[in-house]
């Protein structure tokens, strides 16, 4: 079976809070009939459109996947590790929580016993865009039951402006909302259990209150000092490009990479890689093979794919992504000269 990296098609879910143009990320997607909050780049069910796996959903894909392609060390994974989506919110959404891997495999054990970390890296951002994540110093878990019975549970959480290129880390168990006019990539550990504990009063198409998980959230919900908040990029050694550490946990590790010209990179037998690509667009060469890549598109890297050279025929900005050897990374980058106290602002054990 010949390696090669192969285009993921992405799943567009429709969100009572979602927007109804994509653009400039899915210029075509404009005018819809539905807001859509959400393009799901990497889910189970997203078709694989290039290569050996061409017609197969991700999950059907991954169970058949070698360990060259999948990594040396994901070789026993059941299920593919990583979801990784656009955000497109046009109101808030609901303020939610979501549970850790301890309380949901004694809880979720029906959606798969996963917690759910994530991080949020800002692509656009419109004047004045913000979003809530976390408690202010000093919540207790009364005052904040307070604040949801008044209506009011904005107040007790932290307030964070938004900016393109922002990246956010957002530990499982910490409360958060996303404010409208902004997009987000997301990258999180594969799990779909959020406990939603404040919806703004709305209600959905058939004029029904959506679900509220109160109870779940109160539990699991970390009212003590919280590692989540923003985070700042950690340069990285790369010839060609300018590379970034986005944040890294055992979950995941995010790069961003910005390409004027072109660039090559050796692949990690260790692990498959995630591409998201947030703008441009030029070409993927491997040995005996090509491809174009655009703005939108996710790519699976396979693990033992060797040498990948990346040609932008315009600025080309990507988010990579890989389950991560947490202490090896940490390792890699001390000796390669990174700071200690800076490393420890990105990298979350």
């Amino acid at each position: 079976m010949k390696l090669e990296p192969v285009r993921v098609e992405p799943e567009f879910a429709p969100r009572i809070w979602g927007a109804r143009s994509l653009a400039p990320l899915y210029p075509e997607k404009t005018n819809l009939t539905e807001p859509i909050g959400e393009a799901w780049l990497t889910g189970l069910g997203c078709k694989l459109a290039t290569g050996p796996f061409a017609g197969r959903d991700l999950r059907a894909a991954w169970e058949t996947m070698p360990p060259e392609w999948r990594g040396t060390r994901l070789a026993a994974v059941s299920e593919f590790p990583i979801l990784a989506k656009f955000i497109f919110p046009k109101e808030k959404l609901s303020i939610q929580v979501h549970p850790d891997d301890a309380f949901a495999q004694r809880h979720e054990t029906a959606a798969g016993g996963r917690g759910k970390t994530e991080m949020w890296h800002v692509i656009s951002a419109e004047p004045g865009a913000q979003l809530l994540l976390g408690t202010k110093p000093g919540v207790s878990k009364e005052a904040f039951a307070e604040a949801l019975a008044a209506g009011t549970l904005e107040e007790p959480l932290q307030s964070w402006p938004v900016r393109p290129g922002d990246t956010f880390f957002v530990p499982a168990r910490t409360p958060h909302t996303i404010g409208g006019g902004m997009i987000l990539c997301e990258i999180q550990q594969y799990s779909d259990v959020t406990y939603r504990v404040y919806d703004y009063g709305r209600v959905d198409a058939h004029g029904k209150p959506r679900e509220l998980h109160i109870d779940k959230a109160l539990a699991v919900i970390n009212f003590g000092r919280s590692a989540g908040g923003r985070v700042s990029a950690l340069p990285l050694r790369a010839e060609g490009m300018k590379r970034f550490l986005l944040s890294a946990c055992r979950y995941f590790a995010s790069e961003r990479w910005e390409l004027a010209s072109p660039a090559a990179t050796q692949k990690h037998p260790e692990h498959f890689d995630v591409f998201v690509i947030l703008s441009g667009r030029g070409t993927f060469a491997w040995d005996h093979g090509a491809a174009g890549y655009r703005r939108g598109e996710a790519w699976l890297i396979p693990a033992a794919l060797g040498r990948l050279r990346v040609t932008p025929n315009e600025l080309t900005t990507l988010l990579r992504t890989y389950v991560p050897d947490l202490d090896g990374l940490e390792k890699q980058l001390l000796g390669e000269g990174a700071d200690p106290a800076a490393l420890s602002q990105v990298v979350f054990t």
